[in-house]
């Protein structure tokens, strides 16, 4: 099941006890999943929801809370509606309950952000908002670059009332306008996973933790390997640069030149891709990887300081750019 059907399948089916929460999680959802409209000069209030089960919720609260009927239409998918959608219709008390529910305020003017009395509400009556507007317009993507809580909401003043509902409840969200619709989005995956808490859906929270962790690590696996590569490559390229140089350093200096220190340079051209630590297993008695970088340093900065007296060209003179920058 993808996330955002999972969070509003748990979330439907979350029992709440408490009226005035349940008062705020219709209000949101009229709010953000419909509207009034006037039909033979009556109001009539109408929510389109995604799933069945949310659109039931909706029915059973209106019926319980408010005590108004409500009639339920299903428009099955076609055209770029991938599936059904559900449509909560209440005509003969839409007035009455526009008013209960906060669409109307006391002069019969639309509420264009949420309710006042859910605004000013408590911390619970909050999370039934978002819990609301989740179930009515919220979506929720996979955890990664650019993982989402978002909701889109009917206009800006929703969109507001939203964002400071989230502030309640210490959690950061944005408000933004895309193609000319309002949203609300979080996409720190810390916050989405305390507000999905909030809200109830603990099962959904623990796929999206087990999801992100995984994805966490895996990202973090593959820029280990990236940076292992890269230092593999650039000391398999320095090994190559240092065995240039010891063998232009046996040119410049011949004979003349300590046997130990002839012994580390042997032990660099015989094997060009090996690493100091390799070079000083290899070595006859063993040494260790700093002693083997001294005796390779010191056998070039003899054989540079020689050239230089000789006015003839040092131990760089047959590197190419990339190995010069080693």
């Amino acid at each position: 099941m993808a996330l955002t059907a999972q969070v509003k399948d748990e979330l439907a089916r979350l029992p709440i006890d408490k009226t005035s929460c349940r008062k705020a999680e219709v209000s949101a959802m009229l709010r953000f999943a419909g509207g009034l409209h006037i039909v033979s000069g009556r109001i009539v209030i109408e929510a389109e929801l995604d799933t069945a089960i949310a659109a039931r919720r909706l029915r059973q609260a209106i019926s319980e809370v408010y005590g108004h009927t409500s009639e339920i239409i299903v428009v099955s998918a076609g055209g770029i509606r991938r599936g059904s959608r559900y449509v909560i219709r209440v005509a003969k008390d839409g007035e009455s309950l526009a008013r209960q529910t906060g669409l109307l305020d006391s002069r019969g003017h639309p509420v264009r952000g949420l309710p006042p009395q859910v605004v000013s509400a408590g911390i619970s009556e909050a999370e039934a908002a978002w819990r609301g507007a989740f179930l009515a317009h919220g979506s929720l993507t996979e955890p990664g670059r650019s993982s989402a809580l978002e909701v889109t909401c009917p206009g800006p003043e929703a969109a507001l009332a939203l964002v400071g509902a989230a502030r309640r409840l210490g959690i950061t969200a944005k408000a933004r306008e895309v193609r000319g619709v309002d949203r609300v989005v979080i996409r720190d995956g810390e916050a989405i996973g305390t507000l999905l808490t909030r809200l109830g859906a603990l099962e959904t929270v623990k796929v999206w933790e087990e999801r992100r962790q995984r994805r966490e690590v895996r990202g973090t696996a593959n820029r280990l390997a990236n940076f292992d590569d890269a230092n593999l490559r650039r000391s398999a390229r320095a090994a190559v640069a240092a065995g240039a140089r010891v063998e232009r350093a046996f040119e410049i200096l011949g004979v003349d030149l300590p046997e130990h220190l002839r012994q580390a340079g042997e032990l660099r051209l015989a094997h060009k891709q090996a690493s100091l630590e390799e070079l000083g297993q290899l070595a006859d008695p063993p040494l260790t990887k700093d002693a083997v970088a001294g005796r390779i340093r010191r056998l070039l900065a003899t054989a540079d300081k020689r050239a230089e007296e000789l006015g003839i060209p040092d131990t760089e003179a047959g590197l190419s750019p990339d190995l010069l920058d080693l």
